[in-house]
């Protein structure tokens, strides 16, 4: 049985070997080993954690087995912005809060267990909790999460053309998934 938990500064190492093991085999076929490398090095140093948690509002969860081997995180940021810039798919009964899902990485030999699911669905009980009526995420449009984020209810909102910097563009998919009352 998996468990979830909240990540403290000391589970940064963590994300960051997840994110290391998980990348390459999500994006190897998408980005270039010099643009994962880049990006990698941009969201997983450890001032780059401590930023997102203390400067930003960045709440990270850990997915742990039941021996309390961490498989999987997620990120999330509470009260991030208004339904209705996220495009067609927000509508006039949404609140102006969203919660946006910053990350969610699974080790490849654990994906297809229904930790992702697991994973959201709290991220959606804390959103709810604090007010929010919609999870938003960033997804590149090649990658195929996308049909997963799909079978949980989210629907593409528009698409978004991001200059990270180096030359190097993320070509995502802006994803919304309305939570039900």
């Amino acid at each position: 049985m998996t468990h979830i938990r909240a990540a403290t500064p000391s589970d940064f190492p963590t994300i960051e070997h997840i994110a290391r093991q998980t990348w390459p085999v999500t994006f190897g076929e998408i980005l270039s080993a010099d643009q994962i490398e880049y990006m990698l090095g941009w969201m997983y140093s450890q001032a780059s954690l401590t930023e997102q948690v203390n400067q930003k509002g960045h709440v990270f969860l850990i997915a742990e087995t039941d021996t309390d081997e961490p498989v999987g995180y997620v990120s999330y940021e509470l009260d991030y912005g208004h339904a209705d810039a996220f495009g067609e798919t927000a509508t006039p009964a949404l609140s102006p809060k969203v919660t946006k899902i910053h990350k969610l990485y699974l080790l490849p030999q654990t994906q297809g267990q229904g930790l992702g699911r697991l994973l959201i669905e709290e991220v959606g009980r804390r959103a709810q909790a604090a007010g929010n009526t919609a999870l938003v995420l960033n997804v590149n449009r090649q990658n195929r999460a996308v049909q997963f984020y799909e079978r949980l209810g989210f629907g593409i909102a528009k698409t978004e053309d991001i200059d990270i910097g180096n030359g190097f563009l993320m070509q995502d998919y802006v994803m919304l998934k309305p939570l039900n009352a």
